[in-house]
Parts: C-alpha cells; structure tokens; sequence
C-alpha cells in the first residue's frame, strides 16, 4: 500500500517544520515541506496529499499579530484548495502559530464563513512569551480524530498570543479538545496552568467532523519519552505523549 502523504505548509519563519514531519514520519507517512509560494505557483499541489499541516513558529515574524500575514495569504491565494481539500474528507492540523494561521484564516471554527469568525486568539494575560511545559486533558466527547484513545498529555508550549477569546452566543458551539490543566487534571484551574488565560482553559479545537484540528501546545516537541523534562528521573524510554496525535492521523486515512 503507497504511503499516506503529508504536505508541511511553511512560511517564512515558520521553525517546527522538522520536527513535525519527523513525528508524522515515524508514524509511517511520507513527508513533503513547501513553501507557500510553491502551492501558489503550483510547484506542489495540495491535491495530491492526505493530511495538510501547518507547523509552528513566527511566520513573518508575527509582525502584525500571529499568524495574520500567512493567513491572509492562505484565505486570499488558497481559500477555494483549502476548501475543496477539506470537503475531499482529508485532514488538517495546526500546530501554535498553525492554530493562529487556521483561525484567522477563516479555516477554524466554521470553514470560510465570515458571520461565524467568533473567535481570536489574544496576547497572554501574563504579557509575556510563554515557553514552558503544561499538562492538558483531552475532551473525551469531542469527535477530534487526531486525540482519539488519549486521555491527558504533558507537552510543551511557546507562544505569545495564545489566549483562545470567543463570543458569548459561541461558546456553547465551540468544538474543544484540549483544556489546560493542572497535574490532577483541574480543568478549572488559573494561571500558571493556563499559560495565557484562554477562556476556559481552551488549548485545542476542531470543527465538527473532527478531521480539522488546532492546537497551542507542541505535540512534535514531545514525539520520544526522552524529550520529556524528567525522562532521566522517571526512566521514560519509548514514544512521548505527542506521538499520538500523529500516529492516530496516519491511521486513521490507511483505514479509509
């Protein structure tokens, strides 16, 4: 059987692009990185892959506010692929600035409808960049296909402008599929459990198939239990918490 593809949109800036098709590597697909350019220019066509992802990092250097110019240049160049690739059944994940990129895309929460861009995502509470590890527990109801089977993670984030901000009237039709929480898994608790002050404890959503997903935290930062903080102290050998979420996207497009 051909190998699942995947296609790592990247920008200038963008900085995770490695490590990220290292993890869906190892989980036995095959990894292509371009440039946005080249999908515009039509060196590469989004047809032809199974999963699309938007890793993270600082694409053009967040200058206007995170992920904004690469989202633009996504909506106005590549809405109608986007569009057509999600319809198609295939998948897309957002990783950090990945996750800034799909929502002011207009990608998440409700694809390319203007009436339903209820929501943001904000600078931190703390007013400072946030570059350190978090526990999440993950939303067993939500249909999310990539968190399927996994309970809680431990993984890292680094962002400046994570808050999730969404309107009132929204809320209640939000997909969420990570919450931040504290080692017990307190899904209610503050700062500095949240890192940003995401309304409630928001770190990932998808839209309402589940094939669409976004996250803060870095899955790819957390692919082998040797990148874990206290891997030394708590002997953690084999895959780390993040696999996972790759693993379960290849899987899941071998199976249909």
């Amino acid at each position: 059987m051909a190998k699942i593809k995947v296609l790592i949109l990247r920008g200038p800036g963008t900085n995770c692009d490695v490590e990220t098709a290292f993890g869906f590597e190892l989980a036995g697909a095959q990894v292509d990185s371009a440039h946005i350019n080249e999908i515009v220019r039509r060196g590469k066509a989004l047809s032809e892959y199974q999963i699309l992802t938007i890793p993270g990092g600082f694409t053009y250097g967040d200058d206007i506010s995170a992920g904004k110019i690469l989202a633009n240049e996504v909506r106005l160049k590549l809405a109608d692929e986007v569009q057509r690739f999600i319809a198609e059944g295939k998948l897309v994940l957002g990783i950090c600035n990945g996750f800034q990129v799909m929502v002011k895309a207009g990608i998440l929460p409700h694809l390319h409808d203007s009436s339903l861009h209820c929501l943001t995502l904000a600078p931190n509470d703390s007013g400072k960049f946030e570059c350190r590890w978090v526990y999440l527990r993950v939303n067993g109801e939500s249909p999310c296909i990539f968190t399927k089977g996994i309970r809680s993670m431990y993984l890292p984030v680094a962002h400046a402008e994570g808050k999730v901000v969404i309107q009132p009237e929204m809320r209640e039709n939000l997909n969420v599929v990570l919450w931040y929480a504290d080692e017990t898994g307190d899904i209610e608790a503050g700062y500095p459990h949240n890192p940003n002050g995401s309304f409630g404890n928001i770190a990932g959503i998808c839209d309402e198939s589940g094939r669409v997903f976004a996250l803060l935290p870095h899955p790819e930062r957390h692919i082998q239990g040797i990148q874990h903080p206290r891997w030394t102290r708590d002997k953690l050998k084999g895959y780390g918490d993040g696999f996972q979420i790759f693993l379960n996207a290849v899987k899941w497009v071998e199976g249909i």
